[in-house]
């Protein structure tokens, strides 16, 4: 089972999960998956579509966000956050290792909840993820606003 990172009472990040995974996350009451990795990053990795059909098979809802670090957008934040707070919870959102997800949740939580980019940076970083981009990727979508 791929490691999970709790980073809220109902949203958790991980790196690649495998079909196994799915069918445990089901096992374990998860309530959706939120993948933000793009297909083909590398070879072997489970694709979206295969994702989808295990997460059905499973009873899980499924959302394909795919982000590369330098590509998030202020619409790719919006489904996130919109994808967490209005769908079945908890939510596993992964990528390669947890920190694109990490980083979207942040990024929403400092765009639409007002929370300081810093406090969350200082936040991941005790749970082992380096988020020292947020503050600048915030300023970024803010500006995509306008």
């Amino acid at each position: 089972m791929a490691q999970l990172t709790p980073v809220s009472d109902f949203l958790s990040v991980a790196g690649q999960i495998s079909a196994e995974d799915i069918a445990a996350l089901a096992k374990e009451g998860y309530g959706a998956i939120i993948n933000n990795r793009p297909d083909g990053e590398e070879p072997g990795q489970l694709d979206h579509e295969t994702a989808a059909a295990e997460a059905a098979k499973q009873g899980l809802a499924y959302r394909y966000i795919p982000v590369t670090s330098a590509s998030i957008s202020r619409r790719d934040a919006t489904d996130f956050h919109n994808a967490v707070l209005r769908g079945p919870q908890p939510v596993l959102a992964h990528c390669r290792s947890g920190t694109r997800s990490y980083m979207l949740w942040s990024a929403a939580r400092a765009l639409f909840e007002r929370e300081s980019p810093l406090k969350l940076v200082a936040e991941a970083a005790v749970k082992g993820y380096d988020l020292r981009a947020l503050p600048a990727l915030v300023d970024k979508l803010e500006a995509e606003k306008g």
